[in-house]
């Protein structure tokens, strides 16, 4: 998605809170990966507090939880993305390919008219 320095970020919004965006879909990729919230929080550099705040804000925002949770003990914890979750993600990445897709035209011209310190 980037552009010499630039990239186009998506954010769906339910009222004042980020419902999904490029963050949140991270998290959820790292906790299908890793099985934990906490083993994605650490891979993606946050604290688990962020990473359980994100995921409480996504799964209050959709009709259907996106992350599942169990409790720890003996047997263990963990977390999984449920197939509804799987679903949203795998939508909302046709959603970033589309726009980029879109305004790439607009986007190259655009970063050919920033500063070339500014892209790194």
């Amino acid at each position: 998605m980037a552009n010499r320095g630039c990239e186009l970020k998506i954010r769906v919004m339910a009222g004042p809170i980020i419902a999904f965006g490029p963050g949140k879909a991270t998290l959820l990729a790292a906790i299908e990966l890793t099985g934990s919230i906490s083993a994605a929080a650490r891979e993606m550099g946050m604290s688990y507090r962020r990473a359980w705040v994100l995921v409480d804000e996504m799964n209050r925002s959709f009709r259907q939880p996106l992350v599942a949770t169990a409790a720890g003990g003996p047997g263990g914890g963990g977390a999984h993305v449920t197939e509804f979750g799987q679903d949203v993600l795998g939508r909302y990445r046709k959603m970033e390919d589309k726009a980029v897709a879109a305004v790439a035209e607009e986007m190259a011209e655009l970063t050919g008219m920033m500063l070339a310190d500014v892209l790194g």
